[in-house]
């Protein structure tokens, strides 16, 4: 088996005669944490699409623990995590249990009866995150950060070998975003769990990533997160064309 997860080779992608990602080579290898960062309109999203086969590159190859896209059939080694205020009703009648069982239709099919031992892989999934004590209250009772723990926990019961979350800390208030990306650390140091982040906060996390990658329709920088704390800001204002520090406090706190 490849030592990379992921492995994006000159990957370019066009929504009609728009260039939205322009020569995209980037492989994150087993074990890595790794923090992709960049303005609105910089590509992030669709890269996550691209990678979790919902859209198909212009040109370019994609490989998935080093089998091409097009042939990797082991989705549930893939959990991903969306921003929870525009992916769920606050209002859906389900328990947390309910949640958390639901991802395993990922493994079984939508048809498929769920193992007999549901109930167990449910409650280590919700171990996994600290949320064990509320698997059987409503999840619209919860909060913010409590339902994204929740949200990873679905897609922990797949034992997946890695997580991508797509600014999982957006309507989550500022006292549990630490607790938040500790828990995250631990997934990836603990459980061995490859992570792929997009975020805006760098400053909160950057204590527990292993790399950054820099994007704004290309990679401008992609490497260990030492090495992205040594530039100057300048050097990441050429990127983006404004501080990167000021732009994502301001859309924290919208």
């Amino acid at each position: 088996m490849s030592s990379f997860d992921i492995e994006l080779n000159q990957v370019n992608y066009r929504y009609e005669k728009e260039l939205v990602l322009s020569n995209i080579t980037l492989r994150v290898a087993k074990g890595d944490f790794l923090a992709i960062l960049g303005p609105n309109g910089s590509g992030k999203s669709t890269l996550v699409k691209l990678i979790l086969g919902l859209i198909k590159p212009t040109s370019g190859e994609i490989k998935l623990f080093g089998t091409p896209i097009q042939q990797f059939k082991k989705r549930e080694w893939i959990g991903y995590v969306s921003q929870k205020s525009n992916a769920f009703n606050q209002r859906f009648p389900a328990t947390v249990f309910e949640v958390v069982l639901s991802g395993l239709t990922k493994k079984t099919g939508l048809m498929k009866k769920y193992p007999k031992n549901k109930d167990n892989l449910v409650l280590q999934a919700l171990k996994s995150v600290q949320m064990e004590q509320f698997i059987h209250q409503p999840i619209g009772e919860l909060s913010g950060g409590q339902q994204q723990r929740i949200f990873i926990a679905r897609a922990l019961i797949n034992e997946p070998k890695l997580l991508i979350l797509d600014e999982p800390t957006v309507g989550v208030d500022h006292e549990n975003v630490q607790s938040f990306y500790n828990m995250l650390e631990e997934l990836n140091k603990k459980q061995e769990i490859t992570i792929l982040l997009i975020t805006h906060d760098v400053d909160t996390v950057s204590n527990r990533i292993s790399h950054v990658a820099c994007l704004n329709k290309m990679i401008h920088f992609h490497g260990y997160k030492e090495e992205y704390d040594a530039m100057e800001e300048d050097v990441r204002e050429n990127w983006y064309g404004h501080s990167v520090r000021k732009i994502h406090h301001k859309e924290n706190v919208t």
